[in-house]
């Protein structure tokens, strides 16, 4: 054998042992040999894997994590947050259906919406799912095959009574942004959702280093979302999906230290003449404190708030943010440190100043994703900014 081909002969599979890694591997290859021809031909028609555009094992454990957190019959992840509500979507509603949606919906998947209406004939029409009334009144109305939603809002971390919606769904095919709940909080497919996405990208990784998304269901929808994402090419890589299932390992752990340290920061900014309103329904005075325990059935609010500050115009707002010293402005959360976000300049941008105050957003107003700092340290840095 020529020198040239020596490299290529050896060292293609692990050498055999009787020990299991007791952290999986990373599987980085795009095409897998199979004994025969005819193996390789059934592996395209059934569920082996053949080429990393239709599967891959490493991301494959990170679905099979996901379905079980989520306590659906499969999960499909995505090279992004927006990729798996695009398929999600796709996935419920053909060209030319009618979509209902919440008007709290994250900026970009409005912008989505927007543009699905525009480019592909569909239907969308936005609610107030923060008023029952409202949302019976739509769904009833325009009779969607999808509805979406969040079920905390972004940016304020509003409540969403899933439950109403899914009584008042009919045969619409709901999908939940479970995002800023995750599934420690809330687990929406037993509740009776069709799809459930999330941007893995932020507390299911909790480390800011991975982009990524997924979606959790069953039957012939989560089908049909592998189905997009095979076409699409919205695969997750391999060792993005291996970081991601690094992360989900520890989202118990996480989500605990920091929804107790979001109550406490929350009631220290409640505390201060400089913020005009905090938005947390941790918050005994929270206008959705009671719909949050009587959802989440537990002590337990979300990692995630916002707050106005008081008189505030743009320049105090960045002024503010830029002298934080520990929290860091990041235009992500969930992540394992604290950040902070301006969402009238960075989530929700994509939306008019006439829609952003439609959804309560204000110029002062400023996002939190707290991680798992000591909180005591996180509440001095933002009193010190306040005071400053």
């Amino acid at each position: 054998m020529e020198f040239d081909t020596l490299p290529l002969t050896g060292g293609r599979t692990a050498p055999a042992s009787g020990g299991v890694p007791n952290v999986p591997p990373i599987v980085p290859s795009v095409g897998y040999v199979h004994s025969t021809m005819a193996a390789t031909d059934a592996a395209l028609d059934g569920a082996d894997f053949v080429y990393g555009r239709n599967a891959n094992p490493t991301p494959a454990m990170l679905e099979e994590v996901i379905a079980q957190l989520e306590e659906s019959e499969d999960a499909v992840v995505f090279g992004s947050g927006m990729a798996a509500v695009h398929a999600a979507l796709l996935a419920t509603a053909l060209p030319g259906a009618t979509i209902v949606a919440a008007e709290q919906l994250y900026g970009v998947t409005r912008t989505l919406l927007d543009w699905m209406a525009y480019a592909l004939g569909y239907s969308v029409h936005y609610a107030d799912f923060l008023d029952v009334a409202a949302m019976r009144h739509a769904l009833a109305e325009y009779q969607p095959a999808a509805v979406v939603c969040e079920v905390l809002t972004n940016p304020l971390a509003q409540v969403v009574r899933l439950d109403h919606v899914l009584d008042a769904a009919g045969s619409a095919q709901v999908i939940v942004d479970n995002t800023f709940a995750t599934p420690m909080l809330l687990r929406p497919i037993p509740m009776g959702a069709a799809l459930v996405v999330h941007s893995a990208t932020k507390f299911i990784n909790g480390h800011g280093d991975v982009l990524a998304g997924v979606v959790a269901g069953g039957g012939d929808l989560i089908g049909a979302v592998r189905e997009f994402r095979t076409l699409l090419g919205a695969n997750l890589d391999a060792f993005g999906a291996w970081l991601a299932l690094r992360g989900v390992r520890t989202l118990a752990l996480r989500m605990r230290q920091s929804c107790a340290s979001a109550l406490a920061v929350a009631q220290a900014l409640a505390d201060h003449p400089r913020v005009e309103r905090v938005y947390y329904p941790g918050l005994p005075t929270d206008r959705y404190h009671a719909d949050a325990a009587a959802l989440f059935g537990g002590d337990q609010f979300g990692a995630t708030l916002a707050f106005d500050l008081a008189a505030a115009d743009r320049d105090m707002v960045f002024a503010f943010v830029e002298s934080l010293t520990l929290i860091q402005s990041v235009t992500s959360l969930g992540d394992i440190f604290t950040e902070i976000s301006h969402p009238a300049t960075a989530s929700h941008r994509s939306l008019s100043p006439q829609q952003q105050a439609g959804v309560g957003i204000r110029e002062g107003t400023l996002r939190l994703s707290i991680g798992i700092e000591a909180p005591s340290d996180i509440i001095a840095d933002l009193i010190g900014a306040l005071d400053g």
